[in-house]
């Protein structure tokens, strides 16, 4: 598999664990990772952590984005803008093998392609704040600064 493949498949894996979790809250699943058992195929492996792993630190991962998100309570943010936080943030803290960069440029395109036309530059500038608090140092600094 080449780089391309490598960063297409993990595009394509974000994307269906957000359409799980997404699916989750609005059936409200509890807890979410209900939503895999429910599968009639099973879930790659990323998307079957990424959904676990949100179900399983959502406490945390609710906190880690209220103390950031200026102005915005978590339950009045759009279910995909909140639901990508969600997912950004647990790879933000537990996949240290996911380069923030990564982790930030993909969260902003799918509230690009999915959510409303502000919600890119305000998952960004989440994502960014978090970001260099979750992951100091250069990989932190320079994620926080993408896209401003």
């Amino acid at each position: 598999m080449g780089a391309a493949e490598g960063i297409g498949s993990r595009r394509e894996a974000r994307e269906r664990a957000l359409s799980l979790l997404y699916e989750a809250e609005a059936k409200g699943c509890e807890p979410l990772g209900e939503v895999l058992a429910e599968l009639a195929v099973e879930a790659e492996p990323f998307v079957a952590d990424v959904v676990a792993g949100v179900s399983r630190h959502q406490g945390e991962i609710d906190a880690l984005i209220g103390a950031v998100s200026r102005g915005w309570a978590l339950e009045r943010m759009p279910v995909v803008d909140r639901t990508l936080l969600r997912m950004a943030v647990y790879e933000l803290r537990h996949r240290p093998d996911v380069p923030t960069g990564a982790v930030i440029s993909e969260a902003v395109e799918l509230a690009q392609q999915y959510s409303t036309d502000d919600s890119g530059g305000f998952v960004n500038g989440v994502l960014g704040r978090l970001a260099a608090e979750l992951r100091p140092g250069p990989e932190g600094d320079h994620a926080a600064t993408l896209g401003t």
